[in-house]
């Protein structure tokens, strides 16, 4: 008879389903690498917005496009404009 009530408590009583946590996290930037003739570019997305490109030529210095307010072009800059911190102030 325990054997009967307990076989038809596990079948009405759901399963519980671990949470699986996201690949991405949003508050992270998503960085894409990709490689074009001479040179490298990474790609920094923040929230799907596209924030910055850094460009490593093959020959010559580092330097990094700003999407430009409003009309969607890009300026050049020599050092990067994000500012992101990451310090970890408490670790348990």
């Amino acid at each position: 008879m325990k054997k009967l009530l307990l076989a038809a408590l596990l079948t009405v009583t759901p399963v519980a389903y671990a949470e699986v946590p996201p690949l991405v996290d949003e508050d992270e930037p998503q960085i894409t690498i990709f490689h074009e003739q001479d040179k490298t570019y990474y790609e920094y997305r923040v929230n799907g917005q596209l924030q910055e490109i850094k460009v490593v030529p093959k020959n010559g210095k580092e330097y990094y496009l700003v999407p430009a307010p409003g009309d969607g072009a890009f300026i050049r800059h020599e050092e990067s404009q994000m500012l992101i911190p990451k310090w970890v102030l408490f670790r348990w």
